[in-house]
């Protein structure tokens, strides 16, 4: 098993009431998270609402992190955007003071570059940094899909570009990569709902929203699968298959601060454009926990 397999974790970054930075709640997910067996985490992703975070507060989300965990779980840190030379800036600053287990960089959004573009935006972030690089496709944010070519053509072409998550839902594009890509490319899967099938097909393990919540169920579940033993991850993946729909249904991280919420783990206020959850998806998922 290589360095990104199994279970990461895509951290929520917990407000107070007054939308400021929760220090204190941050630390108490941290523990939470390691104490749920998860592999490794993911900072300042999609799900840690990091475009609504200040420099400052961005610095001081990593300072935590590092503080906290203190070397009991690997760090990836999330770097990601439209603007490439900035990119580039970011990764450069993180490589040098933090020294993190890798880079996520999410493809970039918005001005929906050619595969040509996209391919030497990655060639452009991988040349900022030794550390290994992690490709994000996720076309549902980006409105651009990182094709399997172009995906492969980076993996062949770049040393430190080690890993994909793939969260295009396009099974045809996944079976694409893992049957060419190199030797130690790991395909990662972008959406917990299809976890255990992308495993299946060759898969090393999930970059998670769900495990916010329920680390141990699923990191239990994802380590089950890596095994071989799939009854048992099919039992785990049906029994918490509910909450991954609805902490999905108003958005992310909407939902699965809510859930948090009501596991008393933190608080489930977002920064606008984001509102909270609403009285029917709070209903919704209360009602999944009295049968959990």
């Amino acid at each position: 098993m290589q360095q990104f397999s199994g279970t990461g974790v895509a951290v929520v970054t917990p407000f107070s009431s007054d939308h400021t930075l929760d220090e204190a709640a941050l630390r108490n997910i941290i523990n939470f998270l390691i104490e749920g067996k998860v592999e490794y985490f993911v900072v300042l992703g999609t799900t840690g609402e990091s475009v609504t975070l200040s420099a400052e507060e961005k610095k001081r989300v990593i300072e935590i992190f590092f503080q906290e965990t203190d070397n009991r779980v690997p760090i990836v840190l999330g770097s990601g955007g439209n603007n490439t030379a900035e990119i580039c800036k970011h990764v450069e600053y993180y490589t040098e003071k933090y020294r993190p287990a890798g880079i996520l960089s999410v493809s970039p959004y918005y001005n929906k570059p050619s595969q040509e573009g996209i391919y030497q935006h990655y060639k452009a972030v991988a040349g900022s940094t030794d550390l290994p690089v992690i490709l994000y496709n996720v076309p549902g944010r980006t409105s651009s899909n990182v094709l399997s070519q172009t995906t492969l053509r980076l993996a062949h072409d770049c040393a430190n570009i080690v890993a994909v998550k793939e969260a295009s839902g396009n099974f045809e594009q996944f079976m694409e990569i893992l049957r060419e890509k190199p030797t130690g490319f790991q395909v990662l899967s972008g959406d917990d709902a299809i976890s255990i099938p992308m495993i299946s097909l060759g898969a090393e393990g999930t970059i998670s929203v769900i495990a916010n919540a329920l680390p141990r169920e699923f990191s239990n579940m994802v380590r089950a699968a890596l095994e071989g033993r799939y009854e048992e991850a099919r039992a785990i993946h049906y029994r918490i298959f509910p909450f991954m729909q609805l902490i999905f249904r108003e958005g992310n991280p909407v939902g699965i601060k809510v859930l948090m919420e009501m596991l008393g783990i933190c608080g489930s206020t977002v920064r606008l454009p984001l509102v909270e959850g609403s009285p029917a998806l709070r209903e919704a998922i209360q009602s999944q926990l009295a049968v959990k």
